[in-house]
């Protein structure tokens, strides 16, 4: 029986009386209308999302700088729709020279992009034409796929690598990183029906959870680095690299798997014409890889509470900061397991690549080299790793919405950094790298509610949307629910959405019910309004040992701050205020006991920085 928007409106007032409060779009209220999602930010008793298992081979050829690679799709259509199109997503057509892009490209950044050699669905060839493909193609159907089937996708295909490496792409003659390598079915929701979002090269991604059996053949001497867990070692290296490898998964120590001058003398692979690289990995929304020649290899492992995680890292030899990753790696996937976000690390494997792109991938990352300037480094390699939750566990929509992953791991890389280096150093850091160009940019761009849609955003609009403002809504809200509750909550978002495509009003309401507040005029504060940072002391004023305090939040944002009273004898006072202060209103009167005569008063939100700082000090 189909519901009525008579009968949705009757569903929203019956629910908890938050939920109506915040906006919500057509397309959510729909969704809930369907019963694929729930008001308490669960998921709905009709939830369903598609998925499927990838079987692909690819070749690459250092000489012409081309991957090809033929595939398999088991493509699982779980949806209660018979689709009569499916969409065919291939990002690394941004370097075709007729796809749009968010910024500028060079010559080297261009490339010819993907070529289909064949296509068929279901024993169906389609003759399709790829020259006209952007970064998502919609293939119409000659026979539909109908709702809770199993379908049979092939596609033949290669692409040039760009010359120009950033995600991907060419590192130097004898290194490459070939991320987004394969065509994939595009994510077909409940909420939005088929992704056709274009991906423009600054945006990021949103895919199915997928299981992938790849093998990757490459010349000899050739390293292959990638997704998952490698299946055949035996069977492309030589014995005593074999012996060096799998001692590093049950070692402590940093094992030096292909030292420089093993590769020198090619004594790291199997000397055939070409070896068969084969990797494995399951329920995972991504499939990445790396090869070289000439990079070395170093790995260990960390045991966490349930299992080993294999840490890697390759790079080119003498690069004093990847030196250090396997050390640093192997600290962040235990911190993040056992602190923050405290949920164990859910993957078998963890790889640091050296090359130009800050950027993170499923088990591996992809960084630049920052040899002076170690903090700065590994400041890098803790934010990609945490992505790991963000959204390789969590599988959020980051081209729509990425603040629910770099507002997250923001977060969790200011956390983290306070354990590594101290809380004076790490403050400086942060705010000097993530909140100056925000607070100190009074443009329009910069106040845009977060909820906005990041496709639809573009410079440091951007930027502070995904990144910064995010991470100060999740830590302010830390403060204010407490370390204990705040842990619980989000757990409970965790558990509840792992695995799935959580959109933004599932985690609002998920965090509602895990801590079992009404949080919606915090969600409305930060997610849904212009505001920003900028606190005020309108008045002090001292009767006996009373002393009132009217701050005013010009800015808007609910940020935690510290009063500190001083003395007329020079002794200082220091109070914490929570963000649960600004529940109310932009006004609060704080009445504080005093015992001394009190000559000034200042307010402080560390590294929630001020927009006028000048008047955050009053002098009675």
């Amino acid at each position: 029986m189909r519901t009525t928007l008579t009968s949705i409106v009757l569903l929203f007032l019956s629910f908890q009386a938050f939920a109506q409060e915040l906006y919500i779009p057509r397309n959510i209220v729909k969704a809930y209308e369907n019963n694929t999602r729930s008001l308490d930010g669960k998921p709905g008793k009709n939830y369903w999302q598609n998925s499927g298992d990838y079987k692909i081979e690819f070749n690459v050829n250092p000489t012409t700088k081309v991957v090809s690679g033929n595939e398999t799709i088991i493509y699982k259509n779980n949806s209660p729709e018979t689709l009569k199109s499916i969409v065919v997503r291939f990002v690394n057509n941004v370097h075709k020279p007729t796809s749009p892009r968010a910024a500028k490209s060079s010559k080297d950044f261009l490339s010819d992009g993907l070529t289909i050699k064949s296509l068929s669905v279901n024993g169906k060839n389609y003759k399709v034409d790829s020259e006209d493909w952007e970064t998502f193609y919609e293939l119409k159907l000659t026979e539909t796929l109908s709702a809770n089937s199993t379908n049979t996708i092939k596609i033949e295909w290669e692409f040039p690598l760009s010359k120009e490496s950033g995600r991907e792409g060419q590192i130097d003659e004898t290194t490459f990183f070939c991320a987004y390598a394969y065509p994939r079915i595009s994510v077909f929701d409940d909420y939005n029906g088929w992704d056709k979002l274009p991906h423009m090269g600054r945006g990021e991604f949103y895919n199915d959870f997928n299981n992938y059996d790849v093998s990757i053949k490459v010349p000899k001497n050739y390293i292959v680095y990638a997704t998952g867990i490698f299946q055949n070692p035996e069977e492309v290296l030589q014995p005593e690299i074999v012996k060096k490898f799998k001692t590093s998964l049950t070692s402590d120590e940093i094992i030096h798997v292909a030292t420089q001058e093993e590769i020198k003398k090619k004594k790291v692979t199997k000397q055939n014409a070409s070896n068969t690289w084969k990797f494995k990995a399951e329920d995972i929304s991504d499939f990445t890889f790396g090869v070289s020649s000439t990079y070395v290899w170093d790995a260990s492992s960390i045991q966490l509470k349930s299992k080993r995680v294999s840490t890697q890292a390759t790079y080119k030899a003498g690069t004093p900061d990847f030196e250090k990753y396997v050390e640093w790696t192997s600290y962040s996937v235990k911190w993040f397991s056992e602190n923050w976000p405290g949920v164990e690390y859910p993957f078998p494997t963890m790889t640091g690549f050296q090359g130009f792109a800050d950027m993170e991938y499923p088990m591996m990352v992809n960084d630049t080299a920052i040899p002076d300037n170690f903090a700065d480094s590994r400041q890098t390699v803790d934010h990609e790793i945490a992505h790991t939750y963000f959204p390789f566990m969590m599988g959020t929509n980051e081209s729509r919405y990425a603040f629910m992953d770099e507002g997250w791991v923001t977060a969790f890389e200011y956390l983290i950094g306070e354990a590594e280096n101290g809380k004076e150093f790490n403050d400086k850091m942060y705010t000097d790298f993530r909140v100056k160009r925000y607070i100190n940019d009074p443009s329009t761009e910069q106040d845009q509610p977060i909820i906005s849609m990041s496709s639809q955003l573009s410079g440091m609009g951007y930027g502070s949307n995904a990144y910064i403002k995010p991470a100060f809504a999740y830590l302010a809200l830390k403060d204010m629910l407490g370390d204990n509750v705040f842990k619980k909550t989000l757990h409970h978002y965790m558990t509840t959405w792992a695995g799935k495509h959580p959109t933004p009003w599932d985690f609002f309401y998920s965090f509602n019910t895990g801590s079992g507040q009404d949080l919606n005029w915090y969600w409305n504060n930060w997610f849904f309004s212009n505001n920003y940072i900028d606190l005020k002391v309108n008045s002090a004023i001292q009767s006996n040992k009373n002393l009132e305090m009217i701050i005013h939040n010009v800015g808007g944002f609910a940020i935690p701050f510290e009063a500190e009273i001083t003395f007329e004898d020079g002794t200082i006072l220091k109070k914490h205020f929570t963000p649960d202060v600004w529940k109310n209103g932009n006004f609060y009167e704080a009445q504080i006991e005093v015992s001394h005569k009190v000559k000034s008063v200042k307010i402080d939100g560390g590294i929630f920085m001020d927009y006028t700082p000048n008047d955050n000090l009053y002098n009675l």
